[in-house]
């Protein structure tokens, strides 16, 4: 039986571990945190969609690059829905497509049924390891203190990220992979916030429903809130791809009545008495209002500028959030360091899988489900 060392006990490096273990492979799992799947847990708070349900067509294109496209083609959502089965997690599809797990089913069940799975097929786990070097023989960890050389056949590496780094993604293998000449590319803010160059403290906390958030580039319907910085929610996650394509600070637009058209707006606000009657008559109420009221009196009081607005709401925006507070980054290790099982064309016998990969995805499923398939991919 040979044996398989997996340095990241994450999403990516777990499901490595179960492909391994599902071929007969003897694993070994390494972590430098104390125990296993701290971000897959800090995910979880948010709302613990797993995968995606929409088609596989449209799934591939919210991914930045081919190569995570093919491996999430190869392992889709479906496979994840029948490992998670496997494991005793039943999901549903929630009403807008995500896939959770059922009702009473916390993510500390899910990562215990997949620790309780791994550990009844044999696989030995190692905390408070962290990988300080490796080179074509030797995985040589420091354990608290203690350091210890491991000669290993294949490896694994699943670090992860930047973001959350009390959770383990810390990107300290970014500097070891550039001593080793492995190319990386910088990792950036991924599915965070948009600090505004003038925020509105005085809708903090509020959410924004029914809006489209939308740029020249690309647009995405749903719902945002307002911070004391600027904007969170996951039309804003989805848009960072395309807003981060130019410099900041640029405009971002809100549309606050996407069902209607801009002659369709001035129609009803013309044939209204009042202004306010005809923005209340279209559902344009509360946090709504309270954003077209800061426009200028000439612009509120002309139904034709105001229709404009309300379709074309304008947002300064300055910048992403702290690298720390978003849910994700992107940028990683470059495709071309990798041969196609993702090895290490410098270290053919190790794969890496995962965030530490350069590839990008918004929130709502896309991510665990890349971390899957390319766990997948490693492990095989």
């Amino acid at each position: 039986m040979s044996s398989i060392h997996i340095v990241g006990a994450g999403p990516a490096g777990l499901m490595a571990a179960t492909h391994c273990v599902a071929r007969g492979e003897k694993v070994h799992m390494y972590d430098h945190k104390k125990a296993a799947g701290r971000k897959f847990l800090v995910a979880g708070h948010g709302g613990f969609n797993l995968t995606h349900s929409e088609d596989l067509a449209t799934f591939l294109t919210r991914y930045d690059h081919p190569e995570i496209r093919k491996i999430v083609q190869e392992f889709d959502a479906g496979k994840t829905i029948g490992w998670l089965k496997s494991i005793g997690v039943d999901t549903y599809v929630g009403s807008s497509g995500k896939v959770f797990p059922v009702k009473g089913i916390k993510p500390i069940h899910v990562l215990e049924n997949w620790l309780n799975a791994l550990r009844q097929s044999g696989v030995e786990f190692h905390f408070s390891h962290r990988l300080i070097d490796f080179n074509q023989e030797y995985l040589l960890f420091d354990s608290e203190g203690v350091q210890q050389n491991v000669e290993y056949e294949h490896a694994v590496f699943a670090f992860g990220g930047k973001s959350w780094s009390k959770t383990g993604s810390d990107a300290v293998w970014t500097e070891l992979f550039s001593e080793k000449e492995i190319g990386v590319s910088l990792l950036e803010p991924s599915n965070s916030g948009l600090e505004m160059s003038e925020p509105y403290p005085d809708l903090e906390g509020r959410p924004l429903k029914n809006i489209c958030l939308y740029t020249e580039e690309a647009e995405r319907s749903g719902e945002l809130v307002f911070t004391h910085y600027g904007l969170e929610g996951s039309p804003v996650y989805f848009m960072n791809r395309f807003i981060r394509q130019k410099s900041f600070p640029q405009q971002v637009f809100l549309d606050l009545k996407p069902n209607l058209s801009v002659v369709e707006i001035e129609t009803r606000l013309t044939g209204s008495k009042k202004i306010a009657d005809g923005l209340r008559s279209m559902k344009l109420d509360g946090i709504k209002l309270e954003l077209l009221r800061k426009t200028s009196k000439e612009v509120f009081t002309n139904p034709s500028l105001l229709a404009e607005k309300i379709k074309k709401y304008p947002l300064t925006v300055s910048g992403f959030r702290p690298l720390d507070e978003v849910i994700s980054t992107y940028g990683g290790v470059l495709w071309e360091e990798l041969n196609e099982d993702l090895s290490l064309k410098k270290f053919p016998k190790i794969k890496c899988a995962g965030e530490m990969l350069n590839w990008d995805a918004p929130t709502g499923g896309y991510l665990l489900q890349a971390c899957f398939a390319s766990g997948y991919k490693a492990g095989g």
